[in-house]
């Protein structure tokens, strides 16, 4: 019987990421976590012949988060332009996942016309021995530049 070897999975710390933001590409060292999600929306289909519910994709959305120390005023900065101008941006960010034990690879995938939904302008904690601040995200469209290759199993 084959198996996954554990040198195989992927250590979330091995990775980088970059934000392209007004053309300047700044790497994202304050990041904690990331995670992006597709969502398919669907169409609820009922047709004769069949009580049950039927479901068709008719689209999709992408949503993300993400937790970063509380070390950089970048975010803070493209809400206040928005706050005050009324000037929105919308950024990319590509994410590489590099875990050099790991005989599947890097995969590089890129997330497109990312754009903040909500940011924290400013923060104290006393019971917190570091700051960090979560950033929920949308995007608009995503590349898969460079994907894992196959595992070597095991036996």
């Amino acid at each position: 019987m084959k198996f996954l070897k554990a040198l195989d999975t992927i250590s979330g710390q091995e990775g980088v990421a970059y934000a392209t933001i007004a053309g300047k590409v700044e790497e994202m060292f304050y990041l904690k976590k990331i995670e992006a999600k597709a969502e398919k929306q669907k169409t609820e289909v009922k047709t004769l012949g069949r009580r049950g519910t039927q479901h068709k994709a008719a689209g999709w959305s992408g949503t993300g988060s993400m937790t970063i120390y509380y070390v950089t005023s970048r975010f803070r900065q493209l809400m206040y332009e928005y706050i005050k101008h009324g000037k929105d941006v919308y950024f990319d960010i590509m994410i590489t996942n590099n875990d050099p034990t790991s005989s599947i690879g890097a995969q590089t995938v890129t997330l497109l016309g990312v754009n903040l939904d909500s940011i924290v302008m400013a923060s104290l904690d006393v019971e917190s021995e570091v700051l960090e601040e979560d950033i929920d995200f949308t995007y608009d469209d995503v590349e898969i530049n460079t994907p894992f290759n196959a595992p070597t199993l095991g036996q």
